[in-house]
């Protein structure tokens, strides 16, 4: 089976100081995810605002990642745009820059067909020799990889997994029967983490593990090991911590509980905007009652 990664990955936020990225921070961030099992880490993920940073920040992010990683895991760069040229020209780079695969979300506001995808996808893998994840998020993008597209996707050599955060039960289990044995699928959905590990996906890449990486992680550890009711038992403990990080908007409540956690300042760019007060406190308490 193909795959970049086998248990948790953290969709890393991108801490800023001053409108700046903040590299103190984030180098913090990344060696708190290395000390706490994450098995892989994606940077200019969607939790890490791309589509507000310039195309020197990005360079200068993957850059430094690179370099605080250090081979330790997998750095995965998230390069996707509703342009596939400039999908391939930032996948080129990002390849050019050290990234170990990328992550590329579906064309967004286009709203192109299956067919589209499979040609968009097609012509980046081309242009790429290191391996690629396709982000199937419908919520956001008006698109969605249906099972069947997505088992003609892995088709392509260098596709090696899709994360899947469509929100239909029915559509995880046929893409899950589909690419069995053929390449992973993980979970992009925190509050299902469990589900899909138990339907055979390889893993996850969760927000949550932004301040929960290792309580993340072994939810996914222990379901490869099939030891399902202690697996069961964190991801029913994360519950409720799962659920506030999506309180308001990504990446709003994790930067927040970033902060809470003293990791990193809780700044976001504009269009988004900080958590609101009486979040504050329903996403607060949820972490104070995890841990006590």
């Amino acid at each position: 089976m193909k795959t970049v990664f086998i248990g948790s990955c953290v969709a890393l936020v991108t801490p800023f100081k001053n409108d700046k990225v903040d590299y103190e921070s984030l180098g913090r961030l990344i060696d708190f995810q290395l000390a706490n099992r994450t098995d892989a880490i994606v940077v200019l993920g969607t939790t890490g605002e791309p589509s507000t940073l310039s195309e020197e920040e990005k360079e200068s992010i993957i850059t430094f990642a690179k370099s605080k990683i250090n081979g330790k895991v997998p750095l995965i760069v998230g390069t996707g745009s509703n342009s596939t040229k400039k999908t391939i020209l930032d996948s080129k780079r990002a390849e050019s820059l050290g990234a170990d695969a990328l992550l590329i979300v579906t064309p967004y506001y286009n709203k192109c067909t299956q067919i589209g995808l499979i040609e968009h996808y097609t012509k980046i893998c081309e242009s790429v020799s290191i391996p690629v994840i396709v982000y199937n998020v419908p919520s956001r993008t008006g698109v969605n990889v249906l099972p069947e597209t997505a088992q003609k996707l892995s088709e392509i050599p260098n596709i090696c997994g899709i994360k899947e955060a469509n929100g239909s039960i029915n559509q995880i289990m046929r893409t899950c029967s589909l690419l069995r044995g053929k390449m992973a699928v993980y979970s992009g959905e925190d509050s299902l983490n469990y589900v899909f590990m138990t339907l055979g996906a390889s893993g996850c890449i969760s927000v949550t593990a932004n301040v929960f990486p290792r309580e993340v992680n072994e939810v996914v550890h222990k379901s490869l090991k099939k030891e399902y009711d202690e697996a069961r038992r964190l991801q029913e403990k994360l519950d409720e911590i799962n659920k506030d990080m999506f309180i308001e908007v990504n990446p709003i409540p994790v930067k927040y509980a970033c902060e809470v956690m003293n990791l990193c300042e809780n700044s976001v760019r504009l269009p988004l905007t900080k958590l609101e007060k009486e979040n504050e406190e329903i996403l607060k308490k949820a972490m104070f009652e995890f841990y006590n």
